[in-house]
């Protein structure tokens, strides 16, 4: 049973909820953010506040009920305040440009590395800081995380991209004799 699922989730002031075959649309200050739910749980919007409830008793609908609760929370935040990720590039020689619509990486391999920006995204770099921020939770998650997998920190000397509150555990290395 999900604890998360069993409270209503309130509607904040100046944004709106719709729900309507299947998909679940939120409207707020900064955009509208659209899901399509399976039909196991029941969404009600009432009162300023959403309640959801499952079809059946089974297994999958269960499982559905706090993951759906927890995605129409994640779409309430990310329309009132957008969400941010930052990156740290870490090392002698890295860069971080951005040009137009793409990311221009210098990560110290034999050619730049040049990422198109999804549309929906707002990023910036300065000084070896790649900030990632939008409404979508996931696509802001997401597209961090493609760029952190590029050239992940390494233990030794911590070169790479790492998020701005992660630590690296450093290795101590090879000991002269």
């Amino acid at each position: 049973m999900s604890r998360i699922a069993k409270k209503p989730i309130t509607i904040p002031p100046k944004t709106e909820a719709s729900f309507s075959g299947g998909v679940m649309t939120i409207k707020g200050p900064l955009g509208t953010l659209s899901k399509t739910f399976r039909p196991y749980i029941n969404v009600v919007i009432e009162n300023g506040a959403i309640t959801l409830t499952p079809n059946v008793t089974s297994l999958q609908s269960r499982a559905l009920w706090g993951t759906y609760a927890s995605h129409i929370k994640n779409m309430i935040a990310g329309v009132n305040k957008a969400y941010e990720k930052k990156l740290v590039v870490e090392g002698i020689g890295f860069k971080a440009d951005i040009k137009g619509t793409t990311l221009a990486l210098a990560l110290g391999f034999s050619h730049p590395i040049n990422m198109p920006i999804p549309a929906d995204l707002k990023v910036t770099s300065e000084k070896n800081t790649i900030t990632v921020s939008g409404i979508d939770c996931e696509k802001v998650g997401q597209f961090a995380a493609v760029v952190r997998a590029l050239k992940k920190p390494e233990p030794y000397l911590g070169k790479g991209i790492r998020y701005s509150d992660e630590v690296i555990r450093r290795k101590q290395g090879k000991k002269a004799a």
